[in-house]
């Protein structure tokens, strides 16, 4: 797999930040790291990534609806992670979902899925 550039969209710090160790362990780079849905739609813009993990729920709007924006002037594969796999499967039937909490390899096998499907926006 080439090395891809990653936006993550997460709004617990914490997280993020351990996302990030593991996507650079994993050979990709980090281009961007936001915890809005404001600032998810401008990142994007900015860094074009090859690549998107967002949470699916945010405390300043919400994940779905920066992919939603994101992807309408163009597919950016991308991959939701939360708490309730469930719900975001209802409103997002053909995207790539990880429920948290998450392995090493979920991301490995999430990361291979959303490469390889292009789910409708």
């Amino acid at each position: 797999m080439k090395k891809l550039r990653v936006m993550i969209v997460e709004d617990d710090s914490i997280i993020a930040g351990l996302l990030a160790e593991l996507i650079e362990a994993l050979g990709h780079e980090v281009c961007a790291s936001e915890s809005s849905e404001s600032g998810a739609v401008a990142a994007a813009r900015r860094s074009r990534p090859d690549l998107m993990i967002v949470d699916a729920h945010l405390q300043q709007g919400s994940g779905i609806g920066a992919v939603d924006a994101i992807t309408a002037s163009g597919l950016v594969p991308h991959i939701y992670v939360t708490g309730d796999a469930k719900a975001v499967r209802t409103l997002k039937p053909n995207a790539t979902v990880m429920q948290k909490p998450y392995f090493e390899l979920d991301l490995v096998l999430a990361i291979q899925s959303a490469l390889t499907t292009t789910p409708a926006p």
